[in-house]
């Protein structure tokens, strides 16, 4: 997700999994269909390999013969369940977007004809961007590259830092600026620093790729220029702070003013760098402030061209997709298929749908719920969410190893969340920007503008509660910890995550354990923190703290002994958050399916009793194929473990070893004293 969620404070669900068949992908369920979209009950046993036991492996147990016949599209890094419902919605915003485009009054319609125009992008060339660039190469010492960086921030044009506008964590009825570590090329840290074949190979690649990009824009000297600058970029990712170090809400909480900001980092003229987007901050949060103090030290000392290298080059890739397919094309060579293994761009048409989706997200938003979110979907979502919640309040009471006084705040910052469901209560107003049908370039330039200057004039304003941070047509949830609530999009609620003709079962453990993963997001390691005010507040005793410590920790060394690839790891501590989720999220999400039984027994279907149906439906969810460089790079980068482990979370309940009987010995069977129960 590219949109800011308040920094630290929120966590999102993330693209991953996948729906049965390719072929079944493209259609919901009909409306007036007694039978569900997968399977007889709501799950695709003909993806199954009953080959494989569960207690050897439960994600190709349910999955393995639909991960065998399964390719992944060619324009596609992976493929699964979110992937393919993204197809779907793609498709039905195209529709929405084609309709538009034959009114010349439609603002998401213009938008869209001037993406699609790719006769006029090409014959118009690289004279669009030129003017700007000519400012970059005009640049003659640091002043000038300050404000000019400033100047790009707004454009949304990578540059030395990153700062926006959210809540402060420990005030949150107030708005209050963060700047936090920028400045790479590269994905994260490591792939500068790890020593290994596959980073070496990654960081000659990103070379040529900016020898080719600053060729291409007329520079010379170019192999010079490209090896200098990774050479800066190098010691950028020395100081920079580890994913592990940055999602500590507690670390990465420094208040200061913008005056102890510049003693603490007196190589890089921030008052400047703020004033020329018209702030001038009293306070303001430095995410890493050791990162940031050593990027001020390093550019004050960097040749003028190496900073102007820098954002030239961050400028061209930030805009290639709305320059000619001769730039467009270099920047995927590396962006695309080195980084991740896609071996394609995606058609024009579903690169201008993402364009509108990210740019005039709400706007299209209105047309997509009108037509495909019916009110029974979210009366339904009302209803599960209810009962979800509920079972979280009677886990809570069943905790042994939390005190009473923490017991009871957090029924406290239970019966504060606010959910939300299918799209926001209130529309964003999108009056002020202007779309033309004959400009792409200047349209996406406008429009990040003008989502800067959204963000940026919050300060001083009272919170915006009824924002939301995706659209309806995105396949994703988030947990928004400063406000206390849990999101679900229209897009996320159909077949595999819900489909109103399963089996009740198959529902819970599909979007009753999405419920319960953003839920449980609240009581992750970060999400704990943060108490029914949405206010960073230790509201835990110390033996409470120490209590929970002792079993994430047994959490983190469980994940990190996963290997997808030889001598690569998941890193438990990383994905920390994200497995909480979904450990607590499975569990709330059992007991919520329990209740709803009334005190009957589930029947059996097919041979599957219910609790079977409630594991093979969270598997079902989680189906995905991955390219090995996509993968790789998730290591490094995603906060979410590869899909097949949180599959596999399984092993950690009691119910799951009641249902499938698992014998012992099996590659993911732990013995009763090693499961780990959190919430």
């Amino acid at each position: 997700m590219n949109k800011i969620l308040l920094g630290a404070a929120a966590s999102a669900l993330a693209l991953a999994a996948t729906v049965a068949h390719a072929d079944q992908t493209a259609q919901p369920a009909a409306a007036s269909s007694a039978k569900p979209t997968f399977g007889r009950y709501g799950f695709d046993e003909s993806g199954m390999d009953m080959s494989v036991k569960p207690g050897d492996d439960f994600y190709y147990h349910a999955n393995g013969t639909w991960a065998k016949n399964t390719p992944i599209p060619t324009d596609k890094s992976n493929y699964g369940a979110f992937t393919a419902l993204d197809d779907l919605s793609r498709e039905r915003t195209r529709g929405i977007l084609e309709a538009a485009e034959a009114d010349p009054s439609s603002k998401i319609g213009n938008a869209y004809a001037a993406y699609m125009d790719k006769a006029a992008v090409e014959a118009k060339g690289m004279t669009p961007i030129k003017p700007w660039l000519a400012q970059v190469k005009g640049v003659t010492d640091l002043a000038a590259y300050t404000k000019l960086a400033a100047t790009a921030a707004r454009a949304r044009i990578r540059g030395p830092f990153r700062f926006y506008v959210g809540q402060d964590d420990k005030d949150p009825e107030t708005y209050i600026l963060t700047l936090s570590q920028s400045g790479l090329g590269l994905p994260d840290r490591d792939y500068y620093l790890d020593p290994g074949e596959k980073m070496t190979a990654i960081r000659a690649a990103y070379v040529a790729h900016l020898e080719k990009m600053l060729t291409m824009a007329g520079e010379k000297d170019a192999s010079a220029r490209a090896q200098a600058l990774m050479a800066f970029e190098t010691e950028i990712a020395k100081v920079h702070w580890t994913q592990i170090d940055s999602r500590d809400a507690d670390k990465t909480y420094n208040k200061m003013t913008l005056g102890q900001l510049e003693q603490a980092a007196p190589g890089f003229d921030f008052a400047a760098f703020f004033a020329a987007n018209g702030l001038k901050p009293a306070d303001l949060l430095v995410s890493q402030p050791s990162a940031v103090t050593g990027e001020a030290a390093l550019i004050a000392k960097a040749p003028i061209q190496v900073l102007k290298d820098g954002l030239l080059l961050s400028s061209l890739h930030a805009y290639a997709d709305y320059l000619p397919d001769s730039v467009a094309d270099a920047d995927f060579a590396f962006y695309g298929t080195t980084l991740s293994g896609t071996p394609e761009r995606e058609d024009r048409w579903k690169r201008g749908v993402t364009f509108l989706k990210d740019n005039l997200g709400e706007e299209v938003g209105k047309a997509y719920v009108a037509k495909y979110f019916p009110p029974e979907t979210k009366a339904a979502m009302d209803e599960l969410v209810r009962n979800v919640l509920a079972a979280m309040g009677r886990r809570i009471d069943a905790l042994p190893w939390m005190s009473d006084s923490a017991k009871a705040r957090a029924h406290k910052k239970l019966a504060a969340f606010t959910p939300k469901i299918g799209y926001p209560d209130k529309w964003r107003d999108y009056s002020g920007l202007e779309i033309a049908r004959d400009d792409l370039f200047g349209n996406a330039m406008r429009a990040n503008n003008f989502d800067f200057d959204y963000n940026i004039t919050k300060l001083g304003k009272p919170i915006y509660r009824w924002e939301w941070g995706m659209t309806p047509m995105e396949i994703n949830a988030y947990a928004n910890f400063g406000m206390v609530e849990i999101v679900f999009p229209a897009a996320i609620l159909q077949p595999p995550f819900f489909d109103p003709k399963a089996d009740p079962a198959v529902n819970y453990g599909g979007i009753g354990a999405v419920i319960g993963h953003e839920l449980s997001h609240h009581f992750d390691d970060q999400g704990a923190k943060y108490d029914e005010t949405g206010k960073l507040n230790q509201w835990w005793t110390d033996q409470d703290v120490a209590n929970f410590k002792a079993l994430t920790d047994k959490l983190v060394k469980q994940y990190d002994a996963y290997e997808p690839f030889p001598g690569a790891h998941v890193k438990g501590a990383f994905t920390l958050g994200e497995n909480i989720g979904d450990l607590g999220g499975l569990a709330v999400a059992l007991d919520a399916y329990h209740a709803s039984l009334g005190g009957k027994k589930a029947p059996v279907i097919d041979g599957t009793t219910g609790d079977q149906r409630f594991f093979l439906g969270w598997a079902q969810v989680w189906r995905r194929n991955y390219r090995e460089a996509n993968l790789r790079q998730r290591l490094v980068t995603d906060p979410h473990a590869p899909s097949q482990y949180r599959a596999d979370i399984v092993r950690n309940f009691d119910n799951w070893y009641d249902a499938f009987k698992p014998a012992p010995g099996g590659k993911i069977y732990l013995a009763p004293k090693d499961r780990v129960k959190i919430w």
